[in-house]
């Protein structure tokens, strides 16, 4: 009869040692599993976070196709030639921005030419309310004669201007507005339009 009741204690005794081992290991698989579908917050999440002028990565819809200007010979002139660039565009003039980068990195193909001097840099670029800035660097206007001279105006105003064909330019150099451009003395009568280039500055 004793041996029967030792024999019960020590089976009772078994059960619960299983039992307890069983609850540890599925509390564990339980917190691992809670562990990995929660990962730890970093502890400094500023680092995750882009700075307002950090390149975003572009959505789709939001590419836009812009015209670079350039310039084909003629027999006895230049006309301006439109070069369809496709712009994915995050912020307002960047489409622009983007446009204009290309213009002054000069063509790369064909026969199109510029005259738009090696080395122009964009300085500073604005278009709002039916208005474009452009603020080039000096080496814009260095070098070439009159006809040069009409022929990179002529690209600046017309790749302005590809969003808005209606749209005022206004050319500054160096942060001033330019009235006098080259060594002939070509007056510009600002701001410019499209409408204006053709009838006051012929190529």
């Amino acid at each position: 009869m004793k041996d029967q009741q030792g024999s019960n204690r020590n089976s009772s005794g078994v059960i619960a040692s299983v039992a307890a081992a069983v609850v540890a290991v599925s509390g564990g698989v339980a917190w691992l599993t809670w562990q990995s579908s929660n990962p730890p917050t970093p502890s400094n999440p500023t680092n995750t976070v882009k700075q307002p002028g950090d390149p975003k990565t572009a959505l789709p819809g939001n590419e836009k196709t812009a015209n670079v200007y350039w310039l084909k010979p003629t027999e006895k002139s230049f006309n301006l030639v439109p070069q369809p660039v496709k712009i994915a565009a995050t912020q307002p003039n960047q489409v622009l921005e983007t446009a204009f980068q290309s213009l002054l990195a000069g063509p790369t193909e064909g026969t199109d030419s510029t005259t738009i001097p090696k080395g122009t840099k964009l300085l500073g670029l604005k278009a709002e309310n039916d208005q474009v800035r452009v603020n080039l660097s000096q080496d814009f206007t260095s070098g070439g004669g009159s006809s040069s001279m009409m022929g990179r105006i002529g690209q600046v105003v017309f790749t302005a201007t590809t969003l808005n064909p209606n749209a005022k330019v206004y050319v500054d150099v160096e942060g001033k507005p330019l009235t006098v451009l080259g060594g002939e003395g070509v007056e510009l009568e600002q701001p410019l339009t499209r409408s204006s280039f053709k009838n006051n500055y012929p190529l």
